[in-house]
């Protein structure tokens, strides 16, 4: 956020690229420590609190440090930021409520679009305004921001990654990064 503040843009979206990759592999560094229960429900916690600001804060900073601050795009932040915390909330509340069944095996799927996923979409969108007319960016941003909030709580599955995925997920964070770092050399 201090470099989005600072008006390094491109740089401030790489490092949210980079948060999302971290997320992607901090419950297996966590499933792999030996944890009391109340040190899991800890990490639940604190994870869900790093994903508010990582995943719901940040993106409207970048809006605002882009300067897309009209009142619609200011709505539709207050949308986003919304639809993030209660994404997280109920993502807790299954937590807990997981916690207290019997262990059946993984869960395999999400319920809504994970808040981490705007780590990728957002820098493709910021993508478009290197390919395309910025004008384009202008109008996709606030549009993108919205159609994302609406799936953090849209009650429909998506099969968590697994295996390949992580490595087409970290491939598309460094293409994403590659191409952001070579537009900044233009």
């Amino acid at each position: 956020m201090a470099l989005a503040f600072l008006g390094f843009i491109p740089a401030a979206i790489m490092c949210l690229i980079l948060s999302g990759v971290c997320d992607m592999f901090d419950g297996t560094v966590a499933r792999a420590c030996k944890r009391t229960e109340r040190e899991k429900k800890f990490g639940v916690q604190i994870d869900s609190l790093v994903d508010t600001v990582s995943f719901g804060v940040f993106p409207v900073v970048l809006g605002i440090c882009m300067g897309f601050t009209s009142r619609i795009n200011i709505i539709i932040y207050v949308i986003y930021v919304l639809a993030a915390v209660i994404r997280l909330a109920y993502f807790n509340v299954l937590a807990e409520e997981k916690s207290l069944l019997p262990k059946k095996g993984k869960h395999s799927c999400y319920y809504g679009l994970p808040v981490t996923s705007i780590a990728i979409i957002l820098p493709f969108t910021y993508n478009l305004n290197i390919f395309l007319h910025p004008i384009i960016f202008v109008k996709a941003f606030p549009l993108v921001m919205l159609v994302v909030a609406i799936l953090f709580v849209l009650n429909f599955r998506i099969k968590k990654p697994t295996g390949i995925w992580f490595v087409i997920c970290s491939l598309l964070a460094v293409i994403e990064i590659a191409i952001i770092s070579a537009s900044m050399i233009w």
